[in-house]
């Protein structure tokens, strides 16, 4: 293992083995606050790119659900055709 500069005196009734696990663990802390720190600024400045790429997916989800609209109806259209439409006497 490198040798680190420890972020605290070694504590005396600890075995080197436990503060290096301590001082790892001190490490891997402030890591996680620098994580947590950039996650949120990453998540309240949205970038240009991913607003770009959801406008686009928007469009092309609404688009989507419009060509599936129309061919539900289509299907729903020929089967009235096919069986003789409402008026024909089928009741259900």
């Amino acid at each position: 293992m490198d040798p680190i500069k420890p972020l605290h005196p070694p504590q005396p009734d600890l075995t080197p083995t436990e503060q290096e696990v301590l001082e790892e663990y001190e490490r891997l802390a402030e890591n996680m606050k620098k994580l947590a720190s950039l996650l949120d600024n990453l998540a309240s400045n949205p970038t240009v790119e991913i607003l770009d790429g959801l406008r686009e997916l928007e469009r092309k989800t609404s688009l989507v659900f419009t060509l599936l609209k129309a061919s539900v109806y289509s299907i729903v259209l020929q089967q009235e055709i096919d069986w003789g439409g409402p008026d024909d006497g089928h009741q259900g």
